[in-house]
Formats: structure tokens, sequence, C-alpha cells
């Protein structure tokens, strides 16, 4: 499950062209989402100012499996770069998820001053792994649906909730609260609620239309539970097929592109959630003392994963930009 989870970034990866001027992109974007669109307009202006020396060709929907399945087929060279989420960029150095602890931010402000400081130093770890980390994209602030109103903790143990496979942060928090996971890949969530295989499970407002879950659930919890990030990876030795000048085309591009998509994407979630409630999603404020509860498991697994998925050093780090960006920006108390 991991709570950043269920939706794709809106980014645009590339690892080196296929042929002479084709690169592969997989990713779990919708033909027509606000991600898709951002990547088709990027590759078409890549297109363009590359004289046609650098194209993409997209395997949208999850066409080419889930995020694990991009990083192994660019792994092997079967794919030439993926879109992914904190899900495939954990694949790589899952230190990363450090920036996504739950109950971690309460803006978007903070988290883009957050990442914004940290990006160059996960940038050197992932060239140390043989990728490029490029601009960060994102998911949003991620809410919890289900079939069943959920108000406390006991309710959320009630439910069958969808689990991202091979996920140590978000397990440890569905062990710590005793709720009951279920391990599926992205393109099996939809089948799953339609089954009642799992009857609850997370995303932002967005990808849950995107992804056409909306029509199997009927409640959302009003307290976003993290903010799910992505960005654009390609591996090192590919790059090496590019002209120098070509990298440099496609970086200011998708730089220029991935800053106009985080804002796209946020206005587009707030509209999104707008649409669930007409159509029927009904939100829930939960109980004072599930809040407390999560709060606790969350303070808890970020212990747990200390040093384990990410080091002290780094939990401190993000801790540090965090809380100064609330000093810098803390109202003035009341005379």
């Amino acid at each position: 499950m991991r709570l950043a989870l269920v939706v794709i970034g809106c980014l645009f990866v590339w690892s080196g062209p296929a042929a002479a001027d084709e690169m592969r992109i997989a990713t779990l974007a919708p033909s027509g989402s606000p991600w898709m669109e951002t990547l088709e307009r990027a590759a078409s202006e890549i297109a363009t100012k590359t004289d046609k020396r650098v194209t993409v060709k997209y395997y949208g929907g999850g066409q080419q499996g889930d995020e694990r399945d991009f990083v192994r087929k660019i792994k092997l060279g079967q794919l030439d770069g993926a879109a992914v989420t904190s899900m495939g960029l954990a694949m790589i150095d899952p230190s990363i998820l450090v920036l996504q602890l739950p109950l971690l931010f309460q803006s978007e402000d903070e988290v883009d001053y957050v990442a914004g400081k940290m990006w160059p130093y996960f940038q050197k770890k992932f060239e140390k792994k043989g990728f490029r980390l490029a601009e960060r994209g994102e998911v949003g602030w991620i809410y919890f649906f289900s079939k069943n109103k959920v108000e406390t903790v006991a309710d959320l143990r009630k439910q069958k909730l969808w689990s991202w496979g091979n996920d140590d942060l978000g397990g440890n928090l569905l062990d710590r609260l005793k709720l009951q996971g279920v391990p599926l890949g992205v393109p099996e969530v939809d089948a799953a609620l339609t089954s009642g295989r799992i009857d609850a499970t997370f995303s932002s407002p967005l990808g849950l239309i995107a992804l056409q879950w909306y029509t199997k659930v009927k409640y959302m919890t009003s307290v976003p539970l993290t903010f799910a990030i992505g960005a654009t990876v390609y591996s090192l030795d590919s790059v090496k097929k590019v002209s120098a000048a070509d990298q440099k085309t496609i970086e200011e591009i998708a730089k220029r592109s991935q800053k106009k998509a985080r804002a796209v994407i946020r206005k587009a979630n707030a509209d999104a959630a707008k649409t669930l409630t007409r159509k029927g999603i009904i939100v829930v404020e939960p109980a004072k003392a599930m809040v407390d509860d999560l709060s606790a498991a969350a303070a808890e697994v970020q212990s747990e994963m200390t040093g384990k998925v990410f080091s002290k050093d780094e939990l401190e780090m993000v801790i540090r930009y965090r809380d100064e960006y609330r000093a810098k920006h803390a109202k003035p108390a009341a005379k």
C-alpha cells in the first residue's frame, strides 16, 4: 500500500533511444489524463526542437505492466524509460520515500520547499545506482476511499485494503494498525474493487477518476494521509546515445514541462475532488481518536524505518528543512 501510491506521476522518463530516433516509454498514466497530456506535449516539443532526431513512443495505461515491470525492463533494455511514482523510484533507491512519510507535510508549499532542497542530494544517490533522476513530478494528496463508511480505526480494520506489494513502509503501517492488506499491482485494483476482493483503496482525487476507481467506492476521508511524488529517471549508460546538444534540449523541456505540470495537477486534483462529491462520493470527517491513532502509527513507522529504508541523517534533513520552512512562514502570534 505505498501511502504514496496509487497513481501516476506527471512525468517524462527516458533512457536513450531504442532505435536511432525513438524512445520507448512506459507509464501507468491513462490516455487523456493530465499526466499523459503533459507527456505528449513534451514529446511533441522534443521532436520539433531536435528536428526529430529524438522521438518518443508511449506505452500508457499499464500496457507494460506495473512500475516494478517498468524498472526491470529498463534494466534489461526492453524499455528506454518509464514514468514512475515513488513506488518506481523506491525500486531504484528506497531512501527517497523519506519525502513521503505519512502525515509529514501540511501544505504543498512545504513539499516544494523540502523536495527542492533534497532533490540534488537524491540525484547524486541515483547516479551512483546508474540512473539520472530528473525533474520532480507529483500525484498529489492521497486520501482513503472506501465502499463502507469509515470514521474510526475499528471501522478501518473491517476493510480489505489495497496494498502495493513488497512495500515495507506501507506494510509496516498496516501491521501497526492491524489492518487487512491485499497486495495488488495498480492494473489489478479496478477488477479487485469490482469483484469485492478489496473494498477500500488509497488515491489522489484525480487518480481515482483517471483510473475509474471512483465508480466502485462511496466514501472519502477528509484528512490526506501523505503527499505522493514521482520523477523522471533514465539510465546513465543510455544517455550516451543522445548528443550533448539534444540532451540539453530534452532536459530544458522536461524541467519547464514539469514545473507547469505540477500547477496543472494541483488544480486538476482540486477540481476532481469537487467532481467526486457531485458524483455522490461522501466526504467523511474521521473521529479525532482515529486521527490520533494514525499520527501515533505514523511516528512509529518513521522510527522503525529509520536505518532500514532511509538513514537517520536523511530523516533529520527532511525534518530540518520542513521546520525551516515553517519558521520562515509562521504567522505572528495574536496579541
